[in-house]
């Protein structure tokens, strides 16, 4: 009789099962991986980064990417064990052997990158404890994943059966509290809405500041009210509160000077040009990056330089 027959054959049920269960494992690891690095450079920020993305959305994509696979990770592998609980044939499947030696492969090559990079940063004298905390998160998740994979491709979690019931708990509990200490940095979703709003509110002041100046330059005076902005020829109009629909407030203060009001939401929040010794509320010259704001109405006192910007009909550069 061919030997061939005996071994057991791979149906599509273990075919999707295995390859759903890996890739959720891999994008599952990316985004733990994503998100620590995330929480590492909120506690040392880096620097030498210019910006830094204020809706954090990198950390929010790692966070809903936990939130659906790691679970989908742990179902998935709990229903292949059962699987070879009830036919221990499906230990020699194929699939099976592929999936844990490579596997194996991606662990490992992170640990030996993750050791070069370590060594080499070193020798150049740029290890940091940004650096080190993230070679330490590479080598701790990659070297446990490694050493789960490789106890299972030897029969250690067949043997002890419980054991890997208690190590799933343990990962989904680290992977929540993981997910779970992101909100403390990002907030809730209605504070996300909140500081958009916020951004918003910026775009529109700096929309009407342009306005204003653009209508000096050509009036040689300042508006009375923001309604003087309003130019149905040119499409030009004065935007409004993108929340409650309120009109912003305006106040011509001097002959060149004026004040532009809004009721903020949230304070300001820090990135990598923010200014944190700035008061509230901010005054400074016009032209200045000063949208720094606190919660509540905030205003900003903005003078027009007539040598930086000239009247229209005293200049030759074209009106902007």
């Amino acid at each position: 009789m061919d030997q061939t027959t005996n071994k057991p054959r791979v149906t599509p049920k273990d075919f999707f099962l295995w390859a759903g269960a890996m890739v959720a494992l891999y994008a599952s690891v990316v985004a733990l991986i994503t998100l620590l690095f995330s929480y590492i450079d909120y506690a040392y920020p880096d620097a030498l980064a210019y910006y830094v993305d204020p809706y954090s959305g990198s950390m929010r994509f790692a966070i809903a990417s936990l939130i659906v696979l790691a679970p989908t990770f742990l179902i998935l592998m709990r229903i292949i064990r059962r699987d070879i609980e009830a036919n221990t044939q499906k230990n020699d499947l194929w699939i099976r052997r592929w999936a844990l030696y490579f596997t194996l492969f991606i662990a490992g090559s992170s640990l030996v990158i993750d050791l070069i990079t370590l060594i080499n940063f070193f020798l150049n004298g740029d290890v940091t404890t940004r650096f080190v905390l993230k070679v330490l998160v590479v080598f701790l998740v990659a070297g446990g994943f490694f050493m789960h994979f490789l106890a299972d491709l030897r029969g250690y979690w067949r043997e002890f059966p419980k054991r890997v019931a208690y190590v799933s708990y343990a990962a989904g509990v680290a992977v929540l509290l993981t997910v779970l200490g992101g909100f403390f940095i990002i907030g809730t979703p209605n504070s996300a809405r909140e500081y958009r709003f916020d951004d918003q509110r910026v775009n529109d002041l700096t929309n009407l500041q342009y306005q204003v100046t653009n209508y000096w330059q050509a009036k040689q005076k300042l508006p009375s009210s923001l309604d003087d902005l309003n130019n149905a020829l040119n499409g030009s109009f004065v935007p409004k509160d993108p929340s409650t629909g309120a009109n912003y407030r305006y106040e011509a203060t001097g002959p060149l000077s004026f004040k532009l009001c809004s009721t903020f939401s949230k304070v300001s929040r820090q990135n990598s040009s923010s200014r944190p010794d700035m008061p509230y509320p901010v005054k400074a010259e016009f032209g200045g990056e000063s949208w720094y704001h606190g919660a509540g109405e905030t205003c900003f006192d903005r003078t027009i330089d007539p040598s930086f910007y000239p009247p229209y009909n005293a200049s030759t550069a074209k009106p902007f």
